[in-house]
């Protein structure tokens, strides 16, 4: 969870963690843990919704008229057997 923090250990942490108390003080602290929880949590919906759309445009990539020749052959086999039960 904090590979981002790298070479930090557990006195660097303790003394990051102290300066924020200083800093923001005890009843903000978690009101902002609050927020920075909800940035990340749209920040990660956001990146996976871009993830999803360029997965489906990969997919359709191949053949972009998928849908139109799809049609196009159920108009043709309609045809077909129109045609054959006329003759």
């Amino acid at each position: 969870m904090l590979a981002f923090l790298g070479g930090l250990g557990p006195w660097e942490i303790v003394l990051i963690v102290v300066i924020a108390l200083l800093v923001f003080g005890a009843k903000k602290l978690p009101e902002l843990g609050r927020s920075v929880g909800k940035g990340i949590k749209e920040f990660k919906k956001g990146i996976n919704d871009i993830e999803n759309d360029i997965e489906y445009a990969d997919e359709n990539k191949n053949d972009p008229y998928k849908e139109i020749n799809q049609k196009l052959k159920n108009e043709e086999e309609q045809n077909r057997k129109n045609s054959q039960k006329e003759a």
